[in-house]
């Protein structure tokens, strides 16, 4: 049995100007991308800005469609997706951004049972939330009373509460201090060692990611990605290629 969760064909990604097909009206951003994701896994994407980081995320996520090629994994329920968009939930409570992750398993009515409510709290706490915070548990919080840095942990624990083989992540440790930097990568490649989920991870940080990565996706604007152990790609000079730059030795 193949241990392959997400495989593309040819993929070619961006964006259409306009509704319709024609090939005039494509801005393509990254194009014939053939790679395979394996269960069990974390990967951290590295790239220059604007080389397609995200838009590769969102279209694995089926927000966007992609422009030509395939991609494979489960179904829609397989994957949990983190963006960096900084969001504003009035009269949202923690509890409830959390819960959104438990609602493609609920019923029609959306009730919670007592296993989703044991799913949100463990991924509270696997973001370094205690449930009781000072003296108001953390769940009847509201959101938009947290820093941006909080809000990011509560946005993953979303992710993590929806017990997906795949999660996709774009920038989660951007609005986060070092300490919960390294928490949340750790706990990422965790769950991709002790619950064999796919993690993808859209990243800048370099040190944590080529310590911490199974592999290393290498992406290089209009030039396609490489995606192999961080050692293999010190040897093979790409990192240079991608940025431009020796990005190991910054003094020059």
């Amino acid at each position: 049995m193949s241990n392959v969760s997400i495989s593309t064909n040819k993929l070619t990604i961006g964006y259409r100007r306009v509704a319709g097909d024609s090939h005039s009206n494509e801005v393509v951003i990254q194009s014939d991308l053939n790679f395979a994701l394996q269960q069990g896994e974390m990967v951290c994407m590295l790239g220059p800005n604007g080389c397609g980081k995200s838009t590769l995320l969102r279209t694995l996520a089926g927000l966007q469609p992609a422009l030509s090629g395939e991609f494979t994994h489960c179904d829609s329920k397989s994957i949990a997706l983190v963006l960096t968009e900084r969001l504003s939930m009035e009269n949202t409570t923690v509890h409830d951004v959390v819960a959104m992750g438990r609602y493609p398993y609920t019923s029609f009515l959306g009730g919670l049972t007592d296993k989703d409510e044991q799913f949100i709290e463990q991924a509270l706490e696997a973001v370094g939330f205690s449930i009781t915070d000072n003296r108001s548990p953390i769940t009847v919080t509201p959101f938009n009373a947290h820093s941006d840095g909080e809000k990011q942990r509560i946005l993953i624990a979303k992710a993590l509460a929806q017990q997906t083989p795949i999660i996709l992540l774009d920038e989660p440790t951007a609005h986060l201090d070092l300490p919960h930097r390294i928490l949340v990568l750790r706990l990422l490649r965790q769950l991709a060692q002790e619950q064999g989920k796919t993690v993808l991870i859209s990243t800048h940080e370099l040190d944590l990611a080529l310590a911490l990565s199974d592999r290393i996706m290498l992406m290089t604007p209009n030039k396609g990605i490489e995606l192999d152990t961080a050692e293999n790609l010190k040897k093979a000079d790409a990192f240079t290629s991608a940025f431009g730059m020796d990005i190991f030795n910054p003094l020059g």
